[in-house]
């Protein structure tokens, strides 16, 4: 009997168009193509004009003889343009990938050709890659739903409008050490200027004092800004239709946790979010190891530092926080063993080191309900009650 050879029973993958975007603020490059081996078609298209867009993946799958069902699949760095795109594709039926930038590998020469078509043709190339199997060819960026991310704006506000108020305190303070003064910058500025002299008893330049009185109301301005939002939040930390609010109350409820690492910490992280495993917490936070190995030579270059940067700033100061009002819980007492007798640079290891272990039990305490070993608690509303009268007080 003859013996017949099958070289392939597996049916023949689908035809794929592959289109990958580099987003400008005035133009898009377009790079489609349908395999590693057919060279990339790029096109040009003004910036968000999604009828071009849609008018060139046609011409595409015509250029390509694809039929018009046939599946797109899309990529785009991570950056200003955030995640609209992403959304809009995915309602059109293509599926669409958010990468991380700088993940991307890179050709190492110390010089390399470096265009917005070849940083396309490059990505859309990478997307076939990825499609086939390389799953460590890139990171690819979790996008949150609308009203997620729109959740995220009363806080990164709030951190913005504070760097703007201290860069204010530091120009009038710089403008008054320019003729040897110094004054505490506070609502009451205005009023002291008057009486302020010079070394040579002359009082303040006439151009200078108004400079400091402009600046001032700068000041007075974001300062207002500020605190209308801290009252807002407190409002809606109170308010138990607020999205995640048990959330926060539970995380604002340990000991060594104020309001805004709690607010922080699940509009960043926790509340939408799916994360499997503690390994996950400290890479998306940029708290990972990142240990370097080659022959004979081995050392440790830091934590990566390549996930939320908000996040990791606030953990290294939650950290410190945590060793003053939790001194006798496990933690503390491991920072204090490890890390504590030893030089200045190591107490600073230790504490990155503390904030990495602290943010994995945070996450613990939410997800799973499993309280820090040794931490105490407070009521919520307590804390509350105390901020707000520390607020009447500093407002008086």
């Amino acid at each position: 009997m003859a013996t017949t050879h099958v070289l392939n029973s597996n049916p023949a993958p689908a035809a794929t168009l592959y289109v990958a975007f580099d987003l400008g603020w005035g133009e898009w490059k377009l790079a489609f193509t349908t395999g590693v081996a057919q060279k990339p078609r790029l096109r040009s298209i003004p910036a968000r004009d999604l009828c071009a867009l849609e008018l060139e993946i046609a011409r595409a799958k015509a250029r390509f003889h694809l039929p018009a069902d046939t599946p797109v699949m899309s990529c785009y760095e991570a950056g200003r343009d955030g995640f609209w795109l992403h959304r809009y594709l995915l309602t059109k039926g293509i599926q669409s990938m958010i990468v991380d930038a700088a993940s991307i590998e890179v050709n190492r020469r110390k010089r390399r050709a470096k265009t917005d078509r070849l940083d396309a043709a490059s990505l859309v190339v990478m997307l076939i890659r990825w499609h086939l199997g390389e799953r460590k060819l890139w990171s690819i960026v979790q996008a949150p739903s609308p009203d997620a991310e729109d959740l995220r704006q009363l806080h990164r506000e709030l951190i913005t409008l504070k760097g703007e108020r201290t860069e204010h305190v530091n120009r009038i303070k710089g403008l008054m050490a320019s003729i040897g003064l110094a004054i505490a910058v506070d609502r009451r500025l205005p009023e002291r200027l008057d009486g302020l002299r010079q070394w040579d008893e002359k009082p303040l330049p006439a151009d200078l004092r108004v400079r400091i009185v402009r600046e001032y109301d700068r000041w007075l301005l974001v300062d207002s800004q500020i605190h209308s939002l801290e009252v807002e939040q407190i409002r809606r930390v109170r308010d138990d239709a607020t999205p995640g609010v048990e959330r926060i109350r539970q995380l604002f409820g340990l000991r060594g946790v104020g309001l805004q690492g709690a607010w922080l910490l699940e509009r960043e992280f926790f509340g939408w979010r799916s994360i499997r495993n503690r390994r996950q917490v400290a890479s998306l936070a940029g708290l990972a190891p990142t240990p370097y190995g080659s022959g004979q030579t081995e050392r440790e270059q830091g934590i990566s530092k390549a996930g939320n940067k908000r996040l990791r700033w606030l953990m290294v100061e939650l950290a410190w926080c945590w060793r003053r009002y939790q001194p006798t819980s496990d933690l503390s007492l491991w920072y204090q063993r490890r890390f504590a007798e030893g030089s200045a640079r190591m107490r600073k290891v230790g504490i990155v080191a503390l904030a990495r272990k602290l943010l994995v039990a945070l996450w613990k305490y939410v997800s799973q309900g499993e309280v820090p070993e040794g931490a105490e608690d407070v009521p919520w509303r307590q804390k509350l009650s105390h901020r707000k009268r520390a607020e009447v007080s500093v407002a008086c």
